[in-house]
């Protein structure tokens, strides 16, 4: 498993870490703590796979297209 915080994991990193996680999981050879400690570093890495997947959303939003379709600019996001 990566060492690097899951707060500056790219969405790639985070879903290849939740994939590990999982799969150790699924496998039930780990004791409960270590399940627990894996369940927990499971939220948070699909959190980050959320919030990852609401920023390039919230960008594909943002692009406006001219009248044949085609990318013409982008418009301001507005956090809500």
């Amino acid at each position: 498993m990566s060492d690097k915080p899951i707060d500056e994991m790219s969405f790639e990193d985070a879903m290849q870490a939740l994939e590990e996680v999982v799969t150790r999981l699924e496998r039930g050879e780990v004791p409960l703590e270590q399940s627990i400690a894996l369940y927990e570093r499971g939220a948070a890495l699909k959190k980050r796979c959320d919030a990852k997947l609401k920023e390039a959303e919230e960008k594909v939003a943002a692009i406006t297209t001219d009248e044949n379709g085609n990318a013409a600019g982008l418009t301001p996001f507005e956090s809500q």
